[in-house]
């Protein structure tokens, strides 16, 4: 699963990890939570080019009848995207990458969960695989919301002490596949949704601070120190 994440990037390094034509400005965000506007990458015609946009994290598939659906698809199993009817439109025709630069997990220790930051050593961004979706609320005057969800798949060596799953991590090479809208073959796309190697990651321990979203500060991704 992967609840809660951070972009606190540069837009020059997001510009230059993601090939995006203009700088983007976003304001550092230390606790990312679902519901909330979060930046994607995408490119929505063939041969176009890419661009950075904000999508509410939750994934609303066309074909809902409530958005409050969405609320509960924050994260898609990877091995289920190509035939779920939640999600196969989506993974055919709308894929996405999720910009982050880290992203957190709960590990249970006694009675309690202490949270974890996991993150690059480097520090620089790095893509999710995600899905994205627009949906019309028809009750309010046909408003449309775009939404995403994050692809998980199981854990690797880094990630097994925390959770047994964790978020699809996808390397640059791959993005151009990922993102071609016309690019339809599950046999090509499926095999990239495999646990990333752990090395040049690394996972702390932080404040349970971040166990609330309305906590979005710098000291969320502090390693937490233990007196």
């Amino acid at each position: 699963m992967c609840g809660r994440y951070t972009l606190t990037s540069s837009g020059e390094d997001l510009a230059l990890v993601f090939d995006l034509p203009e700088l983007p400005f976003l304001p550092p965000r230390y606790n990312l939570a679902p519901t909330q506007e979060a930046a994607v990458v995408r490119v929505t015609e063939p041969g176009g080019p890419r661009h950075l946009d904000l999508l509410k994290w939750g994934l609303i598939p066309y074909w809902a009848k409530e958005a409050s659906i969405g609320n509960r698809m924050i994260n898609a199993r990877a091995e289920g995207v190509a035939e779920k009817p939640a999600y196969r439109f989506s993974f055919k025709k709308k894929r996405c990458l999720v910009a982050t630069d880290g992203f957190y997990e709960w590990k249970k220790e006694g009675k309690a969960k202490q949270p974890y930051l996991i993150r690059r050593q480097d520090r620089k961004p790095f893509a999710f695989a995600g899905l994205w979706s627009t949906w019309k609320d028809q009750e309010h005057g046909g408003q449309t919301i775009e939404t995403f969800t994050i692809l998980t798949t199981s854990p690797n060596d880094l990630m097994r002490p925390l959770h047994d799953r964790m978020p699809v991590i996808l390397d640059k090479e791959n993005f151009d596949l990922w993102l071609d809208p016309k690019m339809e073959d599950a046999e090509k796309l499926l095999p990239l949704l495999v646990p990333h190697a752990p090395e040049g990651f690394e996972a702390f321990p932080v404040s349970r601070a971040v166990n609330s979203p309305a906590n979005d500060v710098a000291g969320c991704i502090e390693p937490l120190v233990v007196e």
